[in-house]
C-alpha cells in the first residue's frame, strides 16, 4: 500500500481535562499517515489525482487550532474522521496525537494516542 504521511505538524491549541490547559494552552503534535494508491499521480504528475497535502496540514490546523477539547482521543478522531469522510481514495490512516506537556508529576517525554482507520 502506497502512503502520503505528514510527520512532526506542530499546533498550539487549548487541548486538556484541566482548566489551566484550557486557558494557557500548549504545542501539540500530529503525525498522519494515509494509505491510498498512488498508481494514477505517479504517472500523471497532477495533484488532482492525489490527496493535496496542504489541504491535508490545513484541515488539521483547523481541528486542533479550533475549539478546545477535553481529551487527545478527541482530537485525534476528529481529524481521522474529518479526513476519511473528505477523501474518496483513502482506504486506511492513522492519525497520532502527542501532548509534551501533559499534566502528569512524572518525567516522560510526551503522551501520545493513535486514532486508525481502515487498514494501512
Amino acid at each position: 500500500m502506497d502512503r502520503i504521511n505528514l510527520r512532526n505538524m506542530a499546533f498550539y491549541g487549548y487541548h486538556g481535562n484541566l482548566a489551566s490547559e484550557n486557558e494557557l494552552g500548549q504545542r501539540f503534535f500530529i503525525d498522519i499517515s494515509l494509505g491510498v494508491d498512488l498508481t494514477k499521480p505517479g504517472q500523471s504528475d497532477s495533484i488532482e489525482d492525489s490527496i493535496n497535502y496542504v489541504d491535508v496540514y490545513e484541515r488539521t490546523k483547523t481541528i486542533v487550532e479550533g475549539p478546545p477539547q477535553r481529551l487527545i482521543e478527541r482530537v485525534g478522531t476528529l481529524i481521522a474522521d474529518d479526513l476519511w469522510n473528505t477523501y474518496d481514495g483513502i482506504v486506511g490512516l492513522s492519525v497520532t496525537v502527542r501532548k509534551p506537556e501533559a499534566p502528569i508529576p512524572g518525567i516522560l517525554d510526551y503522551v501520545e494516542v493513535v486514532i486508525t482507520r481502515g487498514q494501512l
